[in-house]
């Protein structure tokens, strides 16, 4: 038997879709009806057979003239995320002429929610170039990166765009006029909404289909991201709107999505995908050349009838008289035996990766001496087991990928991790790029964890690494891919050091949005010792989730416990975080000489450090009333978080300058206030926006605008609410009391003041407020036993930076700014 060096794809294909025919009947009468409703058609089939090569052919039957398609391939790890998978559809559909002028503007919002810290500009958001809605709105601001709301975007979007129609579509959508008051979740439904409603409007008389390949892949990654209910709801949103066309959803199982809203059972047509019958089997081995009844026979019956085990045994060159194929590993190892070592070589090393591209094949090959030249690329991805992966990606189908990564060493397989790991490092230092509307850079990152991951030299403390990585090049969904990628490993092996940095994470990532109680839920004891970096950080989240939450003490124990146990770099961390502890207790001269130990312990160039410490400094200077100071700080902690390139750090700056110009310019306050909160919602942290909005409402209270103020204070109680932050929501109380003051509801003014002073009791914070209490009374004409006796153990609490009296003397100037008209 002599068989072709490469599988005949025509032949092959056309006995592919023998037995097929009844499918591709159902899909013609599918797409025909497709137009009046949600129609799916959903083919099911186990692994190999054909699903894939299924989905080709619809598409390539589905007339291009009188309909629109395009392709989500779950298997594309990045393409399993809302943000990307949108990017992707939108790119494909828009070069087949849809307009998506209103879903561009809500998607460059959505983006910017969530890469908070980088500019509008063709550079770094997917699919600009080829928005013209987006390209115009560039133009129209001469160039300049944009950065803003919604309603900025808005306001130049209505500027830029041409014709009356178009102009008139964007003014009147209230969905786009209110994506600045949305949650981040929300936000994300408002922009699936705009997908639909745009591919709606240019479906009227030309009908699309869209097919979503392996949708067990996402569905698979539930388990292990802990969201099994959730994991998928957002494409269920998305194809539940899709009602102008046909979507086709190839998975290993049926379908559940009945089990959320049975109206789904309605709408779902189910086809399973069945092997190919004997004799379409047997006429395929013909065509492509096995010609031997007893070959033909045993090849038949080893491939269960699954298109990939045929052409896999018809992309060997086997020679006469080998043994038989028996089962489809034989089939594998016959492949194998049959191509040449090098090739078989270079695609065992291949398959080690999730995808790959000519630069990592000439990698791998030059790393181990194998053919690196371009002809041998070509000879390798003819293979039909080798599929595209994005604009110059491939990846091997995964049952191929699974046989030939058996046959690599444990050894070798971390050589080779440890080798890719170093190419999507440098990948991941490049300036950011899409490719078909996936972010370059962030897939860097992913891959780069992944590998390090799988090449058993990377630490829990790496991993944190990689994250940090992901975050400050604002990738929401890099940070979520190497999160997942990391469950995936310890939910595989035990290994201590990594479930801590899985926690770690967790707790961090709950820190950021000001979730203290989810952050307090994962590390309901800690009980571990802190001497490793991924410990100490856990411990520092542990206390970040109880400081927020009002459990002041516990939250200084944990500080104190790193700044003593820990040696290495999350001690200063700590430091800081115990000296802002010892602030709010009002013991200010041991906070200021705990952060200049931490500045002459620290040698090394730190811009980071020196600007935490800067950060702290500004505050002390700030609850001590020295508002010259405090700016002098404020300063230099910009400059060095700009160094250091920290997005997190210059957003909380924004909102400490709003809170200082509340006491030294409220006009001024006002007028900034909105950048700040609008970095805050975009990084959904709800603590710095209650921080924020309570700024804002100081400085309305003091310029007299009663209204406005009140209005902001209920905004700032909802987000400190929201986020758990006991003193955050004591302090904005105390303050409003005030405004009950000027508005001589002196009533209000005692209960708000009353039930602050007994918040920070509780939690054991701010006793220069509670004196700052008992002095509103004073001017107000008020009494409370409570209040004043409070007031009276904060006074022996306070180490003023100066003296006690000069600090109320202070204290006196600020209540009467707050009171006077």
């Amino acid at each position: 038997m002599t068989l072709k060096p490469r599988f005949r794809r025509v032949a092959a294909l056309r006995r592919t879709f023998v037995n097929r025919e009844s499918i591709l009947a159902d899909y013609a009468d599918e797409l025909a009806a497709a137009g009046a409703g949600v129609r799916i058609l959903n083919l099911v089939g186990v692994g190999g057979i054909g699903k894939s090569r299924l989905l080709r052919e619809l598409r390539d039957r589905t007339p291009a003239k009188t309909h629109r398609t395009a392709v989500l391939d779950l298997q594309v790890p990045a393409l399993r995320q809302q943000e990307d998978a949108l990017a992707v559809l939108r790119v494909e559909l828009g070069r087949q002429g849809v307009k998506f002028d209103r879903f561009d503007i809500g998607y460059a919002v959505f983006w910017q929610r969530l890469h908070p810290h980088l500019r509008l500009n063709p550079a770094e958001l997917p699919f600009i170039d080829e928005s013209e809605a987006l390209t115009q709105i560039l133009d129209t601001a001469s160039g300049i990166p944009v950065f803003g709301t919604g309603v900025s975007l808005l306001r130049l979007a209505e500027k830029a765009a041409s014709g009356a129609r178009r102009r008139r579509r964007i003014r009147i959508d209230e969905t786009l006029r209110s994506l600045d008051e949305l949650s981040s979740v929300d936000l994300a439904d408002a922009v699936t909404y705009l997908f639909a409603e745009d591919l709606r409007e240019a479906s009227e008389d030309h009908p699309y289909a869209i097919f979503i390949d392996a949708y067990e892949a996402i569905s698979r990654a539930a388990p292990q991201a802990g969201r099994s209910a959730t994991a998928d709801a957002w494409l269920r949103d998305l194809v539940a709107q899709l009602d102008r066309g046909l979507v086709v959803v190839a998975s290993r199982e049926p379908l559940s999505w009945q089990v959320y809203d049975s109206t789904w059972a309605s709408v779902t047509r189910v086809r399973h995908v069945g092997g190919l019958p004997m004799k379409a089997r047997i006429d395929l081995l013909t065509e492509c050349g096995v010609t031997e009844t007893t070959d033909q026979l045993a090849i038949a019956h080893a491939s269960a009838g699954l298109p990939f085990y045929l052409h896999l045994a018809i992309d060997t060159q086997t020679a006469v008289g080998r043994p038989l194929a028996v089962s489809p590993e034989e089939i594998v190892q016959r492949f194998l035996q049959h191509v040449e070592s090098s090739e078989v070589r270079t695609l065992e090393l291949l398959s080690v990766p999730r995808l790959f591209d000519f630069e990592i094949f000439r990698a791998l090959t030059r790393a181990f001496d194998l053919p690196k030249h371009r002809p041998a690329w070509e000879s390798l991805t003819a293979y039909s087991f080798v599929y595209p992966s994005g604009a110059h990606g491939r990846r091997l189908h995964q049952l191929m990928r699974a046989a030939l990564s058996t046959h690599v060493s444990a050894a070798t397989t971390r050589d080779v991790h440890a080798l890719l790991r170093d190419i999507w490092d440098v990948r991941s230092e490049q300036a950011q790029r899409t490719e078909d509307g996936v972010a370059t850079r962030a897939r860097a990152i992913r891959e780069g964890a992944y590998s390090a991951l799988h090449s058993g030299l990377v630490s829990g403390a790496g991993l944190l690494a990689y994250a940090d990585k992901a975050l400050n090049c604002g990738g929401k969904q890099a940070f979520d891919g190497v999160r997942q990628d990391l469950a995936e490993v310890v939910d595989a092996r035990s290994d201590e050091d990594l479930t801590a940095a899985l926690r770690c994470m967790d707790a961090e990532a709950a820190i950021v949005l000001g979730d203290a109680a989810s952050a307090t839920a994962i590390t309901p004891e800690v009980d571990w010792p802190v001497d490793e970096v991924v410990q100490a950080r856990l411990a520092i989240a542990a206390a970040h989730g109880r400081r927020i939450a009002g459990a002041t003490e516990a939250a200084r124990l944990l500080y104190a416990r790193v700044w003593q146990e820990h040696s290495g770099p999350v001690r200063h961390r700590a430091g800081i975080c115990l000296a802002d502890i010892e602030m709010w207790q009002g013991r200010c001269r041991d906070a200021f000489t705990m952060a200049n130990q931490i500045l002459a312990e620290n040698t090394a160039d730190d811009p980071l450090l020196h600007g935490d410490v800067s950060r702290l400094l500004h505050l002390g200077y700030r609850f001590a009333l020295d508002f010259d100071s405090s700016w002098r700080e404020w300063h230099r902690a910009w400059a060095f978080y700009e160094e250091a390139d920290t997005v997190v750090g210059l957003a909380n700056l924004r909102t400490n300058r709003v809170e200082l110009l509340a006491w030294t310019d409220p006009a001024e306050a006002v007028r900034v206030a909105g950048e700040a909160i609008e970095q805050q919602r975009n990084m959904g942290a709800q603590h710095e926006l209650g921080k924020v909005l309570t700024g804002l409402a100081i400085a309305r209270t003091r310029l007299g605008h009663y209204e406005a103020a009140g209005l902001a204070f209920g905004a700032a109680a909802a987000a400190l609410d929201a986020a758990g932050y006991r003193s955050g929501r004591a302090r904005a109380e105390l303050f409003r009391a005030f405004l009950y003051a000027r508005l001589n509801d002196l009533d209000s003014a005692l209960a708000a003041a009353r039930w602050a002073v007994a918040e920070l009791i509780e939690a054991e914070v701010y006793p220069t407020l509670i004196v700052l209490a008992d002095q509103l009374l004073a001017a107000s004409g008020l009494h409370d036993e409570r209040i004043t006796t409070a007031a009276t153990v904060a006074r022996e609490r306070i180490d003023a930076l100066d003296s006690l009296s000069a600090l109320e003397g202070r204290s006196r100037r600020i209540v009467t700014a707050l009171l006077e008209e």
